[in-house]
């Protein structure tokens, strides 16, 4: 399982036209499953996620987490986190989980997470237009590979 993570200070997402997914200050979650992946490497990321210090104290140090400034979280399910670009121009997406089962994993990772936080996301393997104003700019790769580490 992968998350990019964006520090916020407004994002969207729409289909069609039409917005389906808005947030202000918070965090937008690009969502990557692999095979293998289970209910144990969302637990752990969500963990990660809500106490990562990527928001600034009153000293201008990244020293608080979402939970601490009350952000919000825009969710994306985003398969090509699994892109593999070692052979050749195009890439392959071999190790991206399958369409069905992602999607069961992606929904259990938005229900798991909005228990301690507002959660806005995408549709799930729609052509999304997602627009993000980057704070800082910050961008961090979460990972957990399902080696029960």
């Amino acid at each position: 399982m992968r998350i990019i993570v964006q520090r916020s200070l407004n994002s969207n997402v729409s289909v069609s036209g039409e917005t389906i997914g808005k947030i202000d200050n918070g965090l937008v979650l690009f969502v990557g499953f692999t095979y293998g992946d289970t209910e144990n490497e969302i637990d752990y990321l969500i963990n990660k996620l809500l106490h990562l210090r990527i928001f600034e104290d009153e000293n201008n140090i990244m020293n608080k987490s979402i939970l601490e400034v009350g952000g919000e979280i825009l969710s994306i399910s985003q398969f090509t986190l699994y892109a593999d670009t070692k052979k050749g121009n195009r890439p392959s997406y071999i190790k991206a989980l399958k369409s069905n089962e992602a999607s069961l994993l992606y929904d259990l990772f938005n229900k798991k997470l909005s228990e301690y936080i507002h959660v806005e996301t995408g549709m799930f393997g729609a052509d999304m237009l997602v627009s993000i104003k980057n704070d800082g700019p910050i961008t961090i790769l979460l990972e957990k590979e399902n080696n029960n580490d």
